[in-house]
């Protein structure tokens, strides 16, 4: 079994991750992150869809599927045999915590729902991941990222304004839901310390979509339309966005007046920018942009990029680099951090897994596990949790039930 460390925040918790794909997955990981024991109950033969998706690694995960599972353990089941349904029951007696997202109805089909497993563990904290609110009239619809950053408004606030609306290069809504599932799941827990009992979490992608708008959300409702799309540029703060130097683009972001003044002095030695009424206060910036963009445009593109980020950096002005992804994930403060490790796999011999982003009293939460190879641990959670010999075992793969 997965070994628990007793300095972790969730150390003794355990988790059955009925889930697949990204929203719900991630919400399992980030406990298993914090030092829950997570188990992955899966297909024996296609596990969880996104072993298909994405660059291979190995003969069963892919970037895509590793992405979302370290700090697991794999078990396979088929839940469409009542064997198989039994069995997950019985892990639930020994889990605090259920992940699903089934489609609507689907874990009540199988005698997974809140209730079922409510009989069976009367404190389980579960949680139900969905595309729309389960107590509205669309609570059937399936629920997938794009559609959702479409019907959320998302995508009609991404991307320049004369562009048509643009997808998140990311699963934003699903990332966001997952998120947001563990904060509900970690709040839930702590209640049931106090009180003694579980609860139904519901997350809806929906609703967090609509979550993600923000302030771009509140504006919105307060303008009795859509705000205008501003790119790399700030809806409200000006200079802040993206700009060419002589060699190539950099970020600045300019947040006060006193910042602004020693952008104009110190950075492009134009003070006489800041004599002009139109650009003196951010408000008057953000009104009058369309003229003052392109006169600091003109200055940036005279400059070499370095020399523009060491007398923003001098000044305390908040500025950076535009890195490739590749560039960034192999950058080193990227090393330095330690966000990205290598872990054995036992087919491609290592594999790159992200590492938790979470301190705790100065030391980030440790990859205990990684991701798992479909079915890895089928035989040792069995064989631990519901103490069945090999005779059994060896039975229930005969049927089909595990692998």
């Amino acid at each position: 079994m997965m070994s628990p460390s007793s300095s972790l925040p969730l150390a003794g918790i355990r988790v059955l991750d009925l889930s697949r794909v990204l929203a719900g997955p991630l919400c399992a990981q980030v406990l298993g992150d914090l030092g829950a024991e997570v188990i992955k109950v899966e297909h024996p033969k296609r596990g969880d869809d996104t072993r298909d998706w994405g660059l291979r690694v190995g003969d069963t995960e892919t970037a895509y599927f590793n992405s979302m599972n370290r700090n697991k353990r794999s078990v396979t089941v088929d839940l469409q045999s009542p064997a198989g349904q039994e069995l997950v029951r019985e892990l639930a007696k020994q889990c605090d915590v259920v992940v699903q997202n089934f489609k609507f109805g689907g874990a009540e089909k199988m005698g997974l729902g809140y209730e079922q497993v409510r009989a069976v563990k009367a404190d389980v904290v579960y949680c139900s991941v969905s595309g729309y609110d389960r107590h509205g009239p669309e609570a059937a619809r399936p629920g997938y990222d794009l559609v959702i950053q479409g019907e959320a408004g998302l995508m009609a606030i991404n991307g320049e304004a004369s562009q048509p609306p643009l997808k998140f290069g990311v699963a934003a809504v699903d990332l966001f839901t997952g998120m947001y599932a563990a904060q509900a799941v970690l709040a839930a827990l702590f209640d049931r310390q106090r009180t003694g009992k579980g609860c139904h979490v519901e997350l809806a992608l929906f609703d967090c979509g609509l979550m993600v708008s923000a302030y771009y959300g509140l504006e919105a409702l307060l303008m009795r339309k859509d705000p205008p799309r501003y790119g790399n540029a700030h809806p409200s703060i000006v200079p802040y966005g993206v700009f060419d130097a002589q060699d190539g683009p950099l970020i600045v972001a300019v947040g006060n007046n006193a910042q602004f003044e020693r952008f104009c002095t110190e950075v492009i030695a134009r003070p006489d920018i800041l004599q002009d009424e139109r650009y003196g206060t951010n408000l008057a910036r953000k009104a009058n942009r369309d003229t003052l963009v392109p006169l600091l445009l003109q200055e940036m593109r005279a400059r070499p990029r370095k020399l523009l980020l060491e007398r923003m950096s001098a000044v305390g002005i908040p500025c950076g680099e535009v890195l490739g992804l590749f560039e960034a994930l192999t950058s080193p403060r990227a090393e330095h951090a330690g966000l990205v490790t290598k872990q054995p796999h036992p087919v491609a011999g290592s594999m790159d897994v992200m590492a938790p982003p979470y301190r705790m009293d100065g030391t980030r939460m440790p990859v205990r596990l990684p991701p798992p190879v479909l079915g890895e641990g089928t035989r040792e959670v069995l064989e631990t949790l519901l103490g069945l010999d090999a005779g059994r075992l060896a039975a229930l793969q005969a049927q089909g039930v595990i692998k």
